[in-house]
């Protein structure tokens, strides 16, 4: 049997006594919080005192950190007085090289300047001419080809205008290829091989050997590097400026423009090119020339033909490598070489038209290989460094010029050449001994 309804009485009792139950719990809550006194939610002003509680705490603790991570620092310090000299010496290395770094830049900043306002030049230039079918690149190549040529006849006959006289006599002229950022080098080698001063100019009115250090202008006239070299040529007077704007890529142009100003300076009998970064014994180099002195057309110096490099990124790379083959012609070593006087004037009455590539030696063998040339390959002008040249040396046959195979001069020749010179150079004053 089914059990019982519930009944409307028994549903209200079981209603009100839940409704009665939840006001009662209330109730008590309320009257709780009255007699502790105490508030459920802390105040705003309790919560800013807490937050600066715990911030003042943590800085106290930041504090103590930086003070026990500086008591460790000082532990691990070494006193001033643990400095040894190869410390010293590392750091005037390292200021030494950042100054030259800074040249290069300030010299790379000036070509960049020069080459925006040549291009801005050259664009307002073919603008306004219409009429011209030539390509952009073709009438920018010839305009910059004129310029060269024009710049360098007019320096030239700025010159001898100045000096109001014909080109000067000598038995040969001695261009030192150098650069703005190699100070250095040239006070190194005005210290051992070239005379200064007096004894240079004795040199050049006894013997007739000429020296100087060849250098251009900045891609900027009158800026600080050509400042800086005036500077130093009021006080040593042994430049050859020549109308050329520096740069490694233009070693090619450089020669040319070396020998063409040499040239109307003066009439040498030989004009030879030396890097400043070798050992050269002037006298001895003045010597072998003489042999070769009523020869028609010498081309002397250490002959090579190596491999021609195609790949990109390699140093000496041939951009057109294409035109060689696998080898190159053979041609003198970049370090040092020689021309009679007719070879010198055909490349300066043909500098126009000679083609140039990126390294100045290849360019020079280049110029010189359709032509009835006799090539003296002398490897006294291409021993190593001690010991080699000084057991020549000692035997009393003197090395025209000495270097570095691996680095294509003396390595680190500022700080070596000096060591290399006492040990392979002829006795001081051979040059004004040697009969030519």
């Amino acid at each position: 049997m089914p059990p019982p309804l519930p009944t409307t009485t028994n549903v209200r009792a079981r209603a009100l006594s839940t409704k009665w139950v939840v006001m009662l719990c209330i109730g008590c809550f309320w009257v709780g919080t009255l007699f502790t006194g105490k508030r459920v939610w802390p105040s705003p002003a309790t919560t800013g005192l807490v937050k600066q509680e715990a911030a003042g705490e943590f800085e106290k603790l930041l504090v103590q950190q930086q003070d026990e991570d500086m008591d460790d620092d000082e532990e691990f310090r070494p006193p001033k007085d643990s400095y040894d000299a190869k410390e010293i010496l590392s750091h005037i290395s390292q200021l030494h090289s950042s100054v030259r770094t800074l040249e290069k830049s300030m010299l790379s900043l000036e070509a960049e300047l020069a080459a925006s306002l040549k291009q801005q030049q050259g664009e307002d230039a073919i603008g306004r001419s219409s009429t011209s079918t030539e390509p952009v690149k073709q009438q920018q190549q010839k305009k910059n080809q004129q310029q060269q040529q024009q710049a360098v006849v007019n320096y030239v006959q700025g010159r001898n205008e100045t000096s109001g006289r014909a080109a000067k006599k000598a038995f040969v002229v001695i261009g030192i290829n150098t650069a703005f950022s190699s100070r250095k080098r040239r006070d190194s080698v005005r210290q051992t091989w070239m005379p200064s001063g007096e004894k240079l100019r004795k040199l050049e009115e006894e013997k007739g050997i000429v020296m100087r250090f060849v250098i251009g202008h900045g891609a900027i006239r009158g800026g600080i590097l050509d400042r800086a070299l005036d500077a130093e040529d009021n006080q040593h007077h042994d430049f050859l400026r020549i109308e050329h704007v520096e740069g490694y890529l233009e070693l090619s142009a450089k020669t040319k423009i070396y020998f063409a100003t040499a040239v109307s300076l003066w009439d040498a009998e030989f004009y030879v090119k030396v890097d400043d970064d070798i050992h050269t014994n002037v006298g001895t180099l003045a010597q072998t020339l003489a042999t070769h002195r009523h020869k028609p057309a010498v081309y002397i110096g250490c002959m090579k033909s190596g491999p021609v490099l195609s790949h990109r990124g390699v140093k000496y790379y041939e951009p057109e490598y294409w035109k060689f083959g696998e080898k190159y012609f053979m041609h003198a070593t970049g370090q040092l070489y020689g021309l009679s006087r007719n070879l010198a004037e055909y490349i300066a009455a043909n500098q126009g038209i000679l083609k140039r590539y990126v390294n100045e030696d290849v360019s020079l063998g280049s110029w010189l290989l359709g032509l009835d040339v006799e090539y003296v390959n002398d490897r006294s002008l291409c021993c190593s460094t001690p010991p080699a040249c000084e057991w020549k040396a000692k035997a009393g046959n003197y090395c025209v010029a000495s270097f570095d195979w691996s680095c294509s001069g003396i390595c680190r020749s500022v700080g070596r050449l000096m060591d290399v010179h006492q040990r392979c150079g002829e006795p001081e004053g051979y040059a004004l001994q040697v009969p030519l």
